[in-house]
């Protein structure tokens, strides 16, 4: 070894990779500076700059309620959300995210009056107006908390210009639809069942209820035959219930004709009350026996019992006597089954839906009987019994009963009923049933079905054009793209049943119903009154309807005041939420109208989704989206539901503060979810470990990237497995866009991932490192292959942008210092001549070949034969043309990281390695011949011949010679 050598420190004469991009992410800290850092450059207005005059793509956001801090489903829907608006802006598209938030309604009003509640403070004592604003200044407090937790998930959007529902042009806009809909004749004043909260005091949409267990008493009930066939009179017939305290609201019983049933006499009976041997009972067949059973009776079948004669049929009110004598008929109903009960339905029209629909269905042909088609208000809004319940309301002995107390517990209203029952022996049977009930989503307390007068949209009215609200609701479906598509269905399903709209709340918080109204429920139509409420509501809020003297200062001097009523209901807020395209995309010149997609949970089928698409078909005729895109729910690692007192919630506020919001987003975008989603601790280690392995392929990149002097080089001249790579980006850039289309998030994410880990960091970087570490400065191959990698880099952190924010723009900022954002990039375009099948399926061969040599040395390294892959070098028999043929003129030893390699046609000794997958190729396994170089590590027989550097390798000689070392 001469002089020269040994003073040669081989390692600084390599181009090994040096970047400042540091392995440890250190997201927690250094995603808030990157925060900082966009909200100091203005980042959001730079990128509506960067858009101007581009094709405008709008994602609508859902508006979350302002009334605490952000939770799991909030930062899996806004991440959702950022993808795919950053990704169309990444994509030619002014894409712009405006944020809103829901202000109206219980959910805050509720807050206020429990905060009332704890200091002893009495709501009613308050002037409407000061607790509007107590409620108006709450929401505001939890929007600015919200939007600081929303951009450190990495959400760009103008926060500085939300939209509100509570912002005054907002109340005017939402009150301008409402007389929209009235002046179009599709606003009514009706009398209905609706779901009320007996605790919040108000009407509740479908969209507010959640269904709970629950055990009830549950009763069968006779009805006594009096009239409509001389051989039934002195029979009953027998319904079942489990709301005993609906029967004071009892004025008929449902039968269907599609059911067999019969007379059935009591034979022997062991209770305490109820029917005794000799009386008849009408059940339906199928049934009978389950309910003598319940009733402990032994019985006989007497005859049939046609639908005919069913039809015919009047009777007694079970508590005929007490107040309830009328007659009560049977109906005939599509509704009524035989798959439990007793084929009969107790129909209390002021109690059910269908029962209501039962009632109203032959309310006229009732009237001719010379039977009043009235429906009683039974409950009033407390839950007590009124005077349309004799027996059990105000004048009643004790008192009126209660259905439900304040608290939402059950009153004494069953007991009362069931032993006014067994007094009038019209008890058959009773019992206790759990099932499914519906309960307030905000108070977590039953509700009951309960008539009472509500302000209504029409579903079925025909308007003018030969459309009905339902059917324009229906066309709209079919128009719109759903993401996933069995949402179309759900949707649709939905609409097709849904009774009309119940827009009427009893409560304060919210815009009012602004219109007038006479004692017959008529709305007063006049374009000066609606002209001089929508100006106050756009200068002074909808508080200006609730301020004193509003009546007389909005219906002036043209109309008799004692006449005209002022609506003190407030708006359904699915009414104001469904109404948020109005003053969001029509005012905005920043938006369009309709938006390209709506993207919420799956619940919002029956809420947003729902509410924007009647209220828009009403007022527009068609749905304001192009698109919806409905995500699951997450639970727990077990699959459950996350709960507090479960202990299993993970809070994005943790994860963030524990691991980063990258690593949330990577969850995310690694997930299914269009359906629930499961996260815990060992879900998050998985996306770190995964976030980890992405970031030392982009680290690695960069490190090379440090020595790359942005050369360009022709296509042409590019060596094949250079060209291999181009391809795959070149098919991965049709992946990405088609999954950013498709919002497949999961299916980009997947890709990108397997290519880092598989094509690059374990083979294409693998068999490059090489030739970027040692070949000489002008090495065709060493600078193909930087140039490869700067077009890898560029994709792979444009592409990964949306999901990835703060990853990306860290690592773009270090290999573009004088760069702005990566999010002001563009995804490259990719030069058509990159798409090569026909390298593709060469390589595919020689991987495959690759693929049995790497298992061969993998053989040899566990029993310790060899150390490194650069002891080797094995000879390879390959019988197959193919694959033999795709070899030619390769540098197959470099491919297989081998110092040297044989590779001969035939089959190869019976005891060589051969893997079974791939057939006709068999590795014989030999050690490399010559000398380890000393500068890159593989034997050779070249070493020392060039005397000046007499350790090294002819390659590595020549490198040093053009690098100037030791000349």
């Amino acid at each position: 070894m001469n002089d020269t050598a040994e003073k040669i420190d081989y390692s600084a004469t390599l181009y090994l990779p040096q970047t400042d991009f540091p392995m440890r992410a250190g997201l927690p800290q250094k995603e808030p500076e990157l925060v900082k850092r966009w909200q100091q450059m203005d980042l959001y207005k730079k990128l509506r700059a960067s858009a101007a005059g581009r094709e405008k793509f709008v994602l609508h956001d859902g508006p979350p309620y302002a009334n605490g801090n952000i939770h799991i489903g909030h930062a899996l829907n806004k991440i959702l959300k950022d993808v795919i608006t950053r990704s169309f802006q990444m994509r030619g598209y002014d894409s712009n995210y405006v944020p809103g938030w829901d202000c109206h309604g219980l959910p805050i009003e509720w807050k206020i009056e429990e905060a009332y509640r704890a200091k002893g403070k009495n709501k009613d004592e308050v002037p409407i107006n000061e607790f509007r604003k107590e409620c108006r200044d709450f929401a505001a407090g939890w929007i600015k908390v919200q939007s600081e937790e929303f951009k450190r998930l990495g959400i760009e959007g103008d926060f500085d210009n939300p939209y509100t529902t509570m912002n005054f042009h907002a109340e005017a806009r939402i009150a301008g639809e409402l007389l929209k809909i009235a002046k179009s004749g599709q606003l009514y004043r009706g009398s209905k069942p609706v779901m009320w909260s007996v605790v919040e005091r108000t009407a509740l949409a479908e969209a507010e209820v959640e269904y709970h267990d629950v055990e009830s008493d549950t009763i069968w009930v006779k009805f006594p035959v009096v009239e409509g066939s001389a051989e039934l009179e002195g029979a009953s017939i027998v319904i079942w219930t489990t709301t005993p305290w609906t029967i004071p609201g009892n004025r008929a019983i449902s039968f269907s004709s599609r059911i067999q049933y019969g007379l059935y006499e009591v034979t022997a009976a062991a209770n305490d009350f109820g029917p005794q041997p000799g009386e008849k009972l009408v059940f339906a067949d199928k049934l009978a026996a389950e309910c003598f059973a319940k009733a402990k009776l032994e019985f006989k079948r007497v005859r049939d019992v046609s639908s005919d004669e069913l039809g015919n049929l009047v009777s007694a009110h079970p508590l005929a006597g007490l107040g309830y004598d009328f007659k009560v008929p049977l109906l005939d109903g599509d509704h009524v089954t035989d798959d439990a009960g007793t084929g009969f339905v107790h129909t209390a029209p002021g109690h059910g839906r269908e029962d209501f629909d039962a009632w109203m269905a032959q309310a006229r042909q009732l009237e001719a009987l010379g039977i009043s088609a009235k429906i009683p208000f039974t409950v009033g809004d407390d839950g007590f019994y009124t005077e349309d319940a004799p027996g059990f309301g105000p004048s009643a002995e004790g008192g009126a009963a209660r259905v439900m107390d304040d608290n939402g517990k059950k009153g004494d209203a069953n007991e009362r009923v069931i032993k006014a029952l067994i007094a009038a022996n019209n008890l058959f049977a009773r019992g206790r049933l759990k099932h499914s009930y519906p309960h307030s989503w905000r108070s977590k307390k039953p509700v009951i079905f309960r008539n009472t007068p509500q302000w209504f949209v029409y579903m079925d009215k025909e308007l003018g054009d030969g459309t009905t609200l339902r059917s324009r609701a229906l066309s709209a479906i079919d128009d719109t793209r759903f993401v996933p598509a069995g949402g179309q269905n759900r949707l649709r399903a939905m609409i097709e049943n849904r009774p009309d709209w119940v827009l009427s709340r009893q409560r304060a918080w919210g815009v009012p119903i602004a219109v007038f109204a006479d004692d017959k429920g008529e709305v007063l139509l006049d374009e000066a009154v609606n002209a001089r409420i929508l100006d106050a509501f756009e200068a002074e809020g909808a508080d200006a309807w609730f301020a004193e003297g509003a009546k007389e200062r909005f219906l002036g001097n043209d109309h008799d005041h004692a006449k005209w009523h002022q609506v003190m209901d407030i708006l359904d807020v699915w009414f104001d939420s469904g109404s948020t395209h109005t003053f969001t995309l029509e005012d905005r010149p920043d938006l369009k109208w309709p938006a390209d997609v709506y993207l919420e949970g799956s619940d919002q089928h029956r809420g947003w989704f729902h509410s924007s698409l009647l209220e828009s078909c009403a007022t527009r005729g068609r749905a304001p989206y192009n698109a919806v895109v409905t995500h699951g729910f997450t639970m727990d690692e077990k699959g459950e539901k996350m709960s507090k007192s479960k202990g299993n919630v993970v809070a994005p506020q943790d994860v963030m503060k524990d691991a980063g919001a990258d690593i949330l987003r990577l969850w995310v975008m690694t997930t299914d979810y269009w359906d629930d989603q499961r996260l815990g601790k060992a879900i998050i280690q998985t996306n770190v470990d995964a976030y980890r392995k992405l970031r030392n392929t982009i680290r690695w990149m960069l490190g090379t990237l440090a020595h790359d002097k942005g050369e360009e080089i022709a296509y042409a001249d590019l060596p094949e497995l250079e060209k291999l790579v181009l391809h795959r980006l070149s098919e991965l850039d049709k992946v990405v866009r088609e999954g950013y289309d498709s919002f497949e998030f999961k299916k980009i994410a997947r890709a990108l991932v397997d290519f880092s880990n598989v094509e690059l960091s374990a083979f294409y970087f693998d068999i490059r490192k090489d030739a970027l570490y040692c070949d000489a400065p002008s090495s065709l191959k060493r600078r193909s292959a930087l140039y490869v990698i700067a077009k890898l880099f560029d994709c792979l952190v444009t592409w990964l942008a949306p999901m990835l924010p703060f990853t990306t723009e860290e690592a773009w900022l270090s290999r573009h210092p004088g760069a702005e954002s990566v999010h002001l990039e563009q995804f490259p375009t990719i030069p058509a001549e990159w798409h090569s099948p026909a390298v593709d399926t060469k390589w595919e061969k020689i991987r495959k070949v690759r693929t049995v040599v790497t298992g061969a040395l993998e053989v040899e390294r566990r029993e310790k034969r060899i150390g490194s892959s650069l002891e080797a070098a094995p000879v390879v028999h390959v019988a197959d043309p193919e694959l033999m043929a795709a070899l030619e003129g390769q540098d197959f030893a470099e491919i297989c990281i081998t110092s040297a390699i044989s590779v001969v046609a035939g089959e190869g000794p019976a005891d060589a390695f051969r893997l079974g997958e791939v057939q006709k190729v068999a590795v014989e396994q030999k050690l490399a011949e010559g000398q380890k170089c000393a500068r890159s590590w593989r034997i050779t027989t070249d070493v020392g011949s060039d005397p000046q550097y007499p350790d090294v390798s002819a390659r590595d000689a020549a490198a040093l010679r053009e690098l100037g070392v030791g000349v």
